[in-house]
């Protein structure tokens, strides 16, 4: 199954999220540079604390706490250090665009905690070949929306559609290194429906993705939904790969309608 992310501060679904069945609590702790990126954007902008990090462990036994800091710059070792005095089983470094970067990041962390890198630069992109060659790397997850802005694309789900999602899945799972991109909504909601998302996923060999804003409800809707995908994946999963075909071409369609429409 997926590694399912739930980005979260609330301590009641915090407390809760084992029963739930999520597989990672996510704190979200980056906000240079986010309002000027997504502020005209309907997107939703944290306000987690690191005494957030600290709560979260308290309640936490099998579920991983991702926690993701600030892009990199001269105070990341002393957020780094903090995360992982608080509790953090995974650093998430955003918004990187060079091999230093990263390396200064494996560096500072130092095989304290899990290394995720969430490529979503064009930079990044550009120069993936060399970063995954980096010791130490867990994971890397792409960023969907930060990439489809640092591209200057109309639609976030074009870097699905355009093969460009397709491309990273290849070269990061070459190097043994878990993989996963974006998010997925409630099952029957998103613009491009989550089934057809989730299909991908599969497709693309991805073992991890963030739960849409959608998910922050009531723990009893919480429940039933995460029923829901697992549910949805158990079918995917019986996939014949013509089906993943058919699923992927459908993608590509509707993509392509809602770019067009923009237009």
């Amino acid at each position: 199954m997926i590694k399912l992310m739930l980005i979260s501060n609330e301590e009641k679904i915090i407390k809760l999220s084992e029963s739930l069945g999520f597989d990672r609590i996510f704190i979200d702790l980056e906000i240079v540079g986010k309002v000027e990126r997504q502020g005209h954007l309907n997107t939703f902008i944290t306000d987690h604390k690191l005494s957030d990090i600290s709560m979260a462990k308290k309640y936490l036994k099998k579920t991983e706490l991702l926690v993701r800091i600030n892009p990199f710059y001269d105070g990341t070792k002393e957020e780094v250090e903090e995360c992982i005095k608080r509790g953090a089983d995974i650093i998430m470094l955003p918004m990187f665009k060079t091999v230093y970067e990263v390396e200064q990041f494996i560096e500072y962390v130092g095989k304290r905690a899990k290394i995720c890198l969430l490529l979503e630069t064009s930079q990044a992109l550009v120069r993936i070949n060399d970063i995954v060659r980096i010791s130490d790397i867990d994971e890397i997850h792409v960023g969907l929306n930060d990439l489809h802005l640092s591209m200057d694309l109309d639609f976030m789900f074009e870097l699905l559609s355009g093969g460009i999602v397709e491309y990273l899945s290849n070269i990061i799972r070459a190097k043994d290194i878990t993989f996963g991109f974006g998010g997925i909504a409630k099952i029957g909601e998103g613009v491009i429906p989550a089934e057809m998302i989730l299909g991908e996923h599969y497709r693309l060999g991805s073992q991890m993705a963030i739960l849409s804003r959608t998910f922050r409800n009531n723990v009893k809707d919480l429940e039933l939904e995460i029923n829901r995908i697992r549910k949805k994946e158990d079918e995917i999963k019986k996939w014949t790969s013509n089906e993943f075909e058919k699923n992927k071409i459908a993608l590509i369609e509707r993509v392509r309608k809602l770019v067009d429409n923009r237009g």
